[in-house]
């Protein structure tokens, strides 16, 4: 008798205030604008595997490499060293 005397006396305590208003749907010119999503981004990843070459560009159809090679002296912490050193560029064929 006690259990049922608890959901008798809840479902008094629910009945609706005076000052509550129902849910009416929003027409459409209420509602906010919808969220646009930002574009995919994409991974751009070079057609060419990195070899050290830099910077990359066409020299044309008629141009020709040109390298210096020296020796130079280094200055390493076990004592000074020679070692080879080359600079390469490109000029007009």
């Amino acid at each position: 008798m006690g259990l049922f005397s608890q959901f008798c006396v809840g479902a008094e305590a629910q009945t609706a205030a005076p000052g509550v208003r129902l849910a009416q749907a929003a027409s459409r010119d209420d509602l906010p604008p919808p969220r646009k999503r930002p574009p995919a981004r994409l991974r751009v990843t070079p057609y060419y595997s990195p070899d050290g070459v830099y910077p990359r560009y066409n020299p044309g159809p008629d141009a020709v490499r040109e390298c210096n090679a020296t020796y130079v002296q280094e200055y390493r912490p076990s004592g000074t060293v020679i070692v080879p050193h080359m600079s390469c560029y490109w000029r007009r064929g």
